[in-house]
C-alpha cells in the first residue's frame, strides 16, 4: 500500500511570507530590491497566483534574513508528523 503525504499548506507559505514583509515593514518594492525578483512576482506568490520556484524562495530567504528551513516549514503546517520523524 502507497502512502502519500498530505498535500503542502501552500496558504501557510504565503502568509509567512507577507507576514515576515509585514514585520520589517517592507512594501513590495522594497522586497523585490532586497531579493532581486520582480515586484509582480512577489505580489502573486504571496496572492497565490504562482507558487515560486526554489530559486524564488532561497533568493526570498536571503533577503529576509531567515533560514529556508524556516519558510518551507510552514508547508507542513497542519499536518501530523510522519512516524519516526523526530528519530
Amino acid at each position: 500500500m502507497t502512502i502519500f503525504p498530505p498535500d503542502p499548506n501552500l496558504t501557510a507559505l504565503r502568509l509567512e511570507l507577507g507576514r515576515l514583509r509585514g514585520e520589517r515593514g517592507w512594501s513590495y518594492d522594497e522586497l523585490a530590491r532586497r531579493s532581486g525578483l520582480a515586484r509582480r512576482t512577489l505580489i502573486e506568490i504571496e496572492q497565490g497566483r504562482t507558487i515560486g520556484s526554489l530559486k524564488t524562495w532561497h533568493a526570498l530567504a536571503h533577503a529576509l534574513d531567515v533560514s529556508i528551513e524556516h519558510l518551507f516549514g510552514a508547508l507542513c503546517q497542519g499536518h501530523t508528523p510522519p512516524a519516526g520523524a523526530a528519530e
